[in-house]
């Protein structure tokens, strides 16, 4: 598949993109570029290649999924500039 002029111009017009003429010959030999690696890609045999969600097999420790309050409300509010009653004082923003 190749793209011409009045191809990359209507790609234009549905993108909402301004193109002038002169931008247009590169973007023609930009496009074609790019569908060429596209025609490589597809030419690859994949179909004993099993799907991938990522290049690395890696696999996650997991750890308990227990909720805990941590008991650091002092500690997390400590370098606040005003506190009250272990929250954050924030000035009023909206009247």
């Amino acid at each position: 598949m190749s793209v011409d002029k009045a191809t990359v111009a209507r790609i234009a017009h549905l993108a909402r993109i301004g193109v002038n003429e002169a931008e247009m010959e590169a973007l023609v030999d930009e496009l074609n570029n790019i569908l060429s690696w596209v025609e490589q890609l597809e030419a690859v045999d994949t179909d004993n290649v099993a799907p991938m969600d990522s290049v690395h097999d890696g696999v996650l420790r997991w750890r308990p999924d227990e909720v805990t309050d941590g008991n650091l409300q002092a500690e997390v509010t400590a370098n606040a500039p005003e506190e009250f009653e272990g929250f954050y004082v924030v000035p009023k923003v909206v009247e």
